[in-house]
């Protein structure tokens, strides 16, 4: 990827912090870094300056580091400014590399650079963005294995699998009048096996993934007054639903999200299942049944005493 124009961003996440870091990546990183600071380090040291803007007037004392091309996240020459965290000061900072020629990033698009210029596959491009939105701990480290590789280096082998078998195939076609019927093998059909079995298991570590990622959608169900809103309180360690002796309490849908060892789970309390003849009770359980179709899991309580 061949890009002319230089982009800059916030890097931090929003709010106040101790530290808060503007990147700068493109071909004139260098040069809009010289525009904000007296002298620039050497590569890949960490040295601290006054930065200023098109005036002079002094922004924040902070650390710069360059991280020229191609060894950098992005691939381009890459200029870090790693001032303190207050958002003021750090759009300040990022309006001063704009007024020297930087162009405000959009989002992902230094994800996007990484990608284009062949630092990281498609695959850990995304899981840059699990690793951010991991809500769990066991989410965090399933992004962390995929952005190191892992998955695209699963795919990759079984790529290869394919590509070995088709090429196998190939020549038995292409030479019919050999003696050996290659395609009665034994080896190629334990070879067909292996691939299935390398898919099956790539298949359960995505469908795995995903419910780190994404969570598991529960949905609490059963008679009125069976304990469905007891049980999400204890799930919750929260009053998060109304709790009473009088069946029918629960009306609306009530989500909650937890973490359950590891697994986001997000809870939904609803209305309990019976045949009703008012009408807002039947309006409730009928969008009981609607939720369920959105569900991962139905969780359904029967009381004990209740043949």
């Amino acid at each position: 990827m061949q890009t002319d124009d230089t982009i800059a961003a916030i890097a931090t996440g929003a709010g106040k912090a101790g530290i808060g870091i503007v990147r700068v990546s493109g071909p004139a990183a260098d040069q809009i870094a010289s525009a904000l600071v007296d002298r620039l380090p050497p590569p890949r040291e960490a040295r601290l300056r006054w930065l200023r803007d098109a005036y002079g007037d002094r922004l924040d004392r902070a650390l710069i580091v360059r991280f020229p091309g191609p060894d950098s996240f992005t691939g381009e020459d890459v200029v870090e400014f790693q001032g303190h965290g207050g958002p003021l000061i750090l759009e300040a900072i990022l309006a001063a590399a704009v007024a020297a020629g930087a162009r405000r990033a959009k989002p992902g698009e230094f994800t996007e650079r990484a990608f284009f210029n062949d630092k990281i596959d498609l695959a850990q491009a995304e899981a840059i963005a699990d690793l951010i939105n991991s809500q769990t701990h066991a989410a965090a480290r399933a992004a962390v294995r995929s952005m190191s590789g892992d998955f695209s280096a699963a795919v990759t082998a079984l790529a290869e699998q394919v590509i070995r078998l088709r090429m196998y195939v190939e020549a038995a076609i292409d030479f019919p009048e050999e003696e050996i019927d290659f395609l009665d093998d034994v080896g190629l059909a334990r070879e067909i096996d292996a691939v299935v079995a390398a898919f099956e298991q790539l298949q359960r570590k995505v469908q795995a993934g995903r419910v780190l990622a994404d969570g598991l959608k529960v949905e609490l169900l059963g008679a009125p007054n069976v304990g469905k809103s007891s049980l999400m309180n204890t799930l919750t360690g929260a009053a998060t639903a109304i709790v009473t002796d009088i069946p029918g309490t629960t009306r609306d849908l009530i989500r909650e999200a937890i973490d359950l060892q590891g697994v986001p789970l997000l809870l939904t309390d609803t209305a309990g299942l019976r045949d009703a003849s008012v009408v807002i009770e039947r309006e409730c359980i009928r969008r009981s049944r609607e939720a369920l179709g959105e569900a991962d899991l139905a969780l359904v309580m029967i009381a004990a005493n209740d043949p």
